[in-house]
């Protein structure tokens, strides 16, 4: 295709990456509330019911609402996820236990940015003059984390299930995002890592998607 007038990227698994896995935050912070688990079984338990939730996306609801909504959606899979685990009854408070899981993904601490990120976007944006965009099936606190890895300053727009009520891969939440660039399908370009909500969702919007594998984010190893 020519250049395109908008790249839309997807956030998680593209822009960055879980430091370490799911499970292992998960099991780490439960012990220090006194529960022990396997990684990764809670890291297991947790994409079986992540799979199962309904998506992340609400109706009509207020912007004052959402960070409640959001909070309760995540809370509902943290609780099925030790409960396929087996713990969920040794939280003695599983309320305070998920408020400290919920804030630690908001910190850049939980994540590891992607070390081809900031050249491409910089590329995109600056060199070829393209507009770039965020569809993300993520919630609120990207916007933290996007600030963190000093990334905000590359995106236009940012269109997020919860906010628009429409989660990928349904048609709805891309043709938001382009309307917001006033482009039209054929003129953009998605990239993301999964094959059904970011390959075949965007297709199916009309939009040229790309399919980006990535490799387990490996950390370096220092000394002491």
């Amino acid at each position: 295709m020519a250049k395109p007038k908008v790249i839309f990227l997807d956030a998680v698994g593209t822009l960055f990456g879980v430091r370490g896995s799911v499970g292992k935050a998960y099991s780490a912070i439960a012990r220090e509330f006194g529960v022990s688990t396997s990684a990764a079984a809670v890291n297991q338990a947790f994409y079986d019911s992540f799979q199962a939730s309904s998506p992340l996306a609400f109706g009509e609801i207020s912007l004052m609402e959402l960070p409640e909504r959001e909070y309760a959606w995540w809370e509902a899979i943290a609780r099925a996820t030790f409960t396929q685990v087996g713990v969920i009854d040794q939280f003695e408070d599983f309320d305070a236990f998920f408020n400290r899981l919920y804030g630690y993904f908001a910190l850049p601490d939980a994540w590891i940015l992607y070390p081809d990120v900031k050249k491409m976007l910089y590329r995109w944006q600056e060199i070829e003059e393209i507009e770039l965009g965020i569809i993300s099936n993520f919630d609120t606190r990207i916007y933290a984390i996007l600030d963190t890895f000093g990334l905000m300053q590359f995106f236009k727009t940012i269109t997020l299930s919860s906010v628009i009520g429409s989660a990928k891969p349904e048609p709805k939440i891309f043709q938001v995002a382009l309307k917001k660039h006033h482009c039209a399908p054929n003129q953009a370009l998605y990239i993301g890592d999964s094959v059904e909500n970011d390959y075949k969702g965007a297709k199916a919007a009309g939009i040229k998607p790309y399919l980006l594998k990535r490799e387990p984010l490996v950390e370096a190893k220092t000394s002491d």
